[in-house]
């Protein structure tokens, strides 16, 4: 991510709420606080119609994460 914004790109990532704590740990760890949206755990077993409404429901989170950059 670093690298990318280094270049003028936008960058974050999505990750299921499960991984808040390590997310921060990680960012901590590299010394740096990368732009995240969370959505709801778990996703490994959702349907394709669950994971198009988490998606619907993040959509506006993740645009806010590319246009802050």
């Amino acid at each position: 991510m670093l690298d990318l914004e280094s270049r003028g790109l936008p960058a974050g990532f999505v990750a299921s709420c499960e991984f808040t704590d390590a997310a921060a740990a990680q960012g901590r760890s590299l010394g740096i606080s990368p732009k995240s949206v969370f959505v709801p755990h778990p996703i490994q077993d959702r349907t394709d119609a669950e994971m198009s409404e988490l998606a619907r429901a993040a959509i506006d989170d993740v645009r806010a994460l590319i246009a802050e950059s």
